[in-house]
């Protein structure tokens, strides 16, 4: 079904729909129940890059050694932020950026180009300068403390941005090793099997939009998943995960290890039991 959509060209989609300053909602479904969904879409297009319509994404995520950027989510407050390195695997293009909560639930974030995954390095700057703009708390020491892969297709839609991402791999990591541009290693990691993150995101300040509406109307209702908060309570299940227990617990089951990765971590398959409230 995607394949029979319209293209769009990346400069056509930041051009309409780049929404830096944007309400999102995500919802996790069964390859079944995006079936369902494509179906019932309203008139849309796919981003397309030379020839291409699903795209790797790679990001690390950075926090404080106490997680205070995990531990505000968790309590849900309204300062909360998150600092992470983007890479588009694709074109090698990497990007440091900053999200920050503002009124009413929206998300802004900034960014700008960056040239190690790993690493923040002169980007602190930046990085302090952006949290102290958004009221957050400071954050002067920020170390590499979640990965998470996975590719991503993105939809167009009149009224919103959707993006559809597969293959979530989630990978904790350690101290990071000797030397300046030394990756950070991988502890442990799990991985979400065929479930698909769908997210729509909206201008700020515009109700919901017609995929919302489509979802709400077949059962599902927006899920409280973050590709760093979520995946950190899955692989540390002792830090506190209140936003993201329910869906942790009853719509994900911890399955079988998979064959280990190299520098013998492990990573554990999750697999989705659907409920509707």
């Amino acid at each position: 079904m995607i394949a029979d959509l319209a293209p769009v060209t990346l400069d056509e989609l930041n051009e309409v729909a780049a929404l830096q300053t944007r309400r999102d909602r995500k919802y996790v479904l069964t390859p079944a129940e995006l079936d369902d969904l494509l179906v019932a879409l309203p008139p849309a297009r796919v981003l397309e890059i030379d020839g291409a319509r699903s795209f790797a994404y790679d990001s690390t995520y950075f926090d404080t050694p106490e997680l205070d950027a995990y531990r505000l989510a968790a309590t849900r407050r309204r300062r909360r932020f998150k600092v992470r390195t983007r890479t588009y695997v694709d074109t090698g293009s990497c990007f440091v950026e900053v999200k920050t909560r503002a009124g009413r639930g929206t998300t802004v974030k900034e960014r700008q180009p960056h040239d190690d995954a790993g690493h923040l390095g002169l980007a602190r700057t930046f990085v302090s300068a952006r949290l102290a703009d958004a009221g957050a708390p400071s954050a002067p020491v920020l170390t590499p403390t979640l990965r998470s892969r996975y590719h991503r297709t993105t939809l167009l839609l009149d009224d919103a941005r959707v993006t559809l991402d597969t293959g979530l791999v989630w990978d904790l990591l350690g101290p990071v090793g000797p030397g300046a541009h030394a990756a950070p290693a991988i502890r442990r990691s799990a991985a979400i099997g065929d479930l698909v993150v769908v997210e729509t995101k909206t201008a700020a300040g515009s109700g919901p939009s017609s995929v919302d509406r489509l979802l709400w109307r077949a059962g599902h209702r927006p899920d409280r998943i973050s590709k760093y908060a979520t995946g950190l309570a899955v692989l540390e299940p002792g830090l506190p995960s209140m936003p993201w227990r329910r869906l942790v617990r009853r719509r994900l089951t911890v399955g079988l290890p998979a064959p280990a990765l190299p520098t013998s971590t492990h990573t554990t398959s999750l697999n989705c039991e659907r409920t509707h409230s």
